[in-house]
């Protein structure tokens, strides 16, 4: 009995433990051959603090978020993100990690001066990363 209770015990707190992380969500996979790329700026430019960024797909299409169309998602900015974010959980939504759920293929982007990295990431209807994950090359533009 003094067993069963210990493993009942046990089997709460770890359950508890997990509790805290939040649940994979369905990862749609990414047809062969689909890219993302930033058309502009070119990687290495000097930029004004406001200027314009245009975002490329190639082999899928553009759906806002919300619409789960079979080989579409829509478009996250990452501004100097470092790692890219989780398999299976939503994009986050911050000064880093600017989403584009209405569809956009561009947008104006103020930036204090410096040197920054702008990278673009495919979600899908709710806002997850395909599989495997459609990223742009990271590029690095210079804000004077």
């Amino acid at each position: 009995m003094k067993r069963l209770l210990l493993a009942a015990a046990f089997a709460a707190v770890a359950g508890s433990a997990y509790a805290g992380e939040a649940p994979m969500l369905p990862v749609a996979k990414a047809p062969a051959g689909a890219e993302v790329y930033i058309i502009s700026p070119q990687d290495g430019a000097t930029v004004s603090q406001s200027f314009i960024v245009r975002f490329g797909l190639k082999g899928m299409g553009i759906a806002p978020a919300g619409d789960a169309h079979e080989k579409t998602g829509h478009h996250h900015l990452l501004v100097d993100v470092k790692e890219l974010p989780a398999a299976g959980q939503p994009i986050l939504k911050d000064e880093q990690h600017i989403h584009f759920g209405g569809g956009q293929t561009e947008t104006t982007l103020k930036l204090a001066p410096g040197t920054h990295t702008l990278q673009l990431e495919l979600g899908d209807a709710n806002h997850v990363p395909f599989d495997p994950p459609l990223v742009s090359k990271r590029i690095t533009v210079h804000v004077k």
